[in-house]
């Protein structure tokens, strides 16, 4: 299905980051796929898996393309300083 092709994915994240809620659950929760979408676009972060959420270098990787991407963000992250 197209919502599994990493390929296209990224392109509609690339013109819209919050298109990354839209993909395949297996790519949701590849983190390394993931880290690209939220270099592309700091929103993305918004429709990886929850524990990817959690993850505190995908987290500071979107807060720098997109600072309020913080509000994505799962667990104790949002009061950590150096991503605040």
């Amino acid at each position: 299905p197209l919502r599994a092709d990493r390929e296209l994915v990224l392109e509609a994240v690339r013109h819209g980051g919050m298109a990354l809620q839209y993909a395949a659950g297996p790519l949701k929760a590849d983190r390394e796929f993931v880290l690209e979408a939220v270099r592309l676009q700091g929103k993305a972060l918004h429709g990886a898996a929850d524990p990817l959420r959690a993850d505190r270098e995908l987290v500071l990787e979107a807060v720098r393309q997109y600072g309020q991407a913080l509000s994505f963000a799962a667990g104790p992250w949002k009061a950590d300083r150096e991503l605040v």
